[in-house]
């Protein structure tokens, strides 16, 4: 059976996670990088915290908090202005460059985002981007209450599509995201943004481990949890190939 949907993470696969280094820095200047990761790992640290112990809060929330937490164990003061200076760029992040021409091309088969964001953020996102004439939904966890990678989120594609798993691609860059959906029984496509040759060579290459040199250490390499992704591609503009061949 072929592909009729392609389904899409959309923090760090179709928008840049990192694009928020600019805003941090802005704000507090030396600590933009350390910031920007620390960030980033509590925030998805608390997405399967907050799903094991079944205290659900939102995305919006648990950015917020995950943010909270890096500026205080970095001992950073701040104003509420700068704070909310700091939030708002998640509403803004920044698009891959090829993501626009990859969705195009992909038409005209159902695209989706399904995401742990929250819908309002979502939805600005989308907005802010230029995606939404591009997409047929954008699906937030939050319709059940729980992060990826539960099965339940995963399930709320065949709610809202009307796709069963095997007439779907799902694509991410995010490892965790990759062995969620494939257990699920998606086909899977993952962005491997950052070969293991890179990772192994900037390790080498610096006496310190930078922060974004540990993020991609422990965020962007495959893990070791039994299941791997049906492709493996380097940028989102392979994806049409891929589902042509399908």
């Amino acid at each position: 059976m072929g592909i009729k949907a392609v389904v899409f993470d959309a923090y760090g696969t179709l928008y840049d996670i990192q694009s928020v280094a600019e805003i941090t820095e802005d704000a507090f200047p030396g600590y933009g990088e350390i910031i920007t990761q620390v960030w980033r790992i509590k925030q998805l640290e608390y997405t399967w915290l907050r799903s094991l112990m079944q205290r659900y809060q939102d995305f919006a929330t648990v950015t917020r908090d995950s943010l909270a937490y890096t500026l205080r164990i970095l001992g950073l003061d701040y104003d509420t202005a700068t704070f909310e200076r700091v939030i708002e760029k998640y509403l803004h992040l920044d698009l891959y460059p090829d993501a626009t021409s990859a969705l195009t091309a992909l038409k005209p088969r159902k695209l989706a985002i399904l995401s742990n964001g929250s819908p309002d953020m979502l939805d600005a996102l989308v907005r802010n981007s230029g995606l939404a004439p591009l997409l047929d939904a954008t699906i937030s966890v939050d319709a059940n209450k729980i992060f990826k990678p539960s099965p339940q989120a995963y399930a709320l594609i065949r709610d809202v599509l009307g796709t069963a798993p095997d007439e779907v691609l799902f694509v991410s860059s995010n490892p965790w995201d990759v062995a969620g959906a494939k257990a699920f029984g998606l086909n899977v496509a993952w962005i491997e943004r950052v070969s293991p040759e890179a990772m192994a060579l900037a390790c080498v290459e610096n006496e310190v481990v930078a922060p974004l040199t540990m993020f991609k250490a422990i965020r962007t390499q495959m893990d070791e949890l039994g299941f791997a992704p049906d492709h493996r591609v380097r940028s989102l503009s392979e994806l049409p190939g891929i589902v042509a061949r399908s």
